[in-house]
Parts: structure tokens; sequence; C-alpha cells
């Protein structure tokens, strides 16, 4: 049986972050570019959508036809060209714009970039009702599903430096003693 993953914040109201927010109207208003949106989203919890979906149904006691059974879906965007999109939100009012019988899972963005690769889908698409849209495809959401993955060093082209950590400081001043 599948688990319920548990919330990255247990205090999340629902709100975009407000670095997120900004970022998306400077795209918008032509003042910045996808770089920023990017570096806001970097560290931001993203809302993943899922719906009930009916897998079975029957006729009542009163001849109305009823649920028996449903699974909760992660839905996917179709494309004309066929390619699928994994669906991300900001917040719950950008995903109440979208569809307001979703229900909200949280996830980094880096999270949500990964699970739209393992989906093989071609973009992640944040906030698809607005207020601002903004896709992540191509390059950029495999080398960011490979950060979260930790397989940078798998993509083509792409140098990685071990960061090791700092060596304890040495104290340049001490204070002397009486």
């Amino acid at each position: 049986m599948p688990s319920i993953p548990r919330p990255l914040d247990p205090h999340d109201d629902g709100s975009a972050a407000e670095a997120v927010s900004a970022a998306l109207a400077a795209y918008q208003a032509g003042t910045s570019g996808a770089a920023e949106v990017l570096n806001a989203l970097s560290g931001a919890r993203l809302l993943v959508p899922v719906v009930a979906l009916l897998t079975e149904s029957e006729v009542g006691e009163h001849g109305l036809r009823q649920e028996k059974e449903s699974e909760m879906a992660l839905p996917k965007l179709v494309g004309q060209d066929g390619r699928e999109a994994v669906l991300a939100f900001t917040g719950t009012e950008a995903m109440v714009r979208w569809r307001p019988d979703a229900r909200p899972i949280q996830a980094t963005a880096l999270q949500v970039c990964q699970a739209a690769v393992q989906e093989r889908a071609a973009a992640v698409v944040v906030d698809v009702a607005g207020p601002v849209q903004f896709v992540i495809e191509g390059d950029v959401l495999a080398a960011l599903a490979a950060v979260e993955s930790g397989t940078v060093g798998e993509l083509p082209g792409v140098t990685v430096a071990r960061i090791e950590p700092a060596p304890e400081r040495r104290r340049w001043f001490t204070k002397k003693r009486k």
C-alpha cells in the first residue's frame, strides 16, 4: 500500500514564497530572466497536485451511479505535440485557480524535476493557470533532476567539482588572560 509522504513543513499555510512571487512578477514584466526565477525556485517549496480518479462505480439503491472505488492520481498536462508535463504550483491559490478539487503535496523544485524526468515528462509547468506561468524543460530540467538524484556527473559536458568541508578555523587572535 502506498504511503502518504510527510510534509516538508507541517506549518505551511500554502502561500507562495515571496521571493518566488517577486521573481515571477519580474520575469513577466521583462525586468529579469529565467535564471532569476530558477534561483528563487531552487530553494522554494512547490505544491504538486493530486486528484481523485474514479476506478469503479456501481448503481445504488435509488438507481443513481455512485463511487465504489477511487485512487489518487498525479495529473499531467499533454501538449498538442503529445509531450507531457508535470504540474507544480507556487501556492494553493494558484492551484485552486487551475483545479479547485486538487489536493497539494509539498515538494522541492528539485524533487518535482526529478519526478518529471522519472515519469518521462518533457517539462515541469509551474502555475499553469497563472498568475505567471513558467516552464522548466530540456537541459535545465535534466540538470535539476540530476542534482536531486546525485547523478550530475553523468550528464554530458558537465564537470563536477567536489566541495570538501572546511577545516576547523584557527584563532588568529586570542584574549589575553590576566
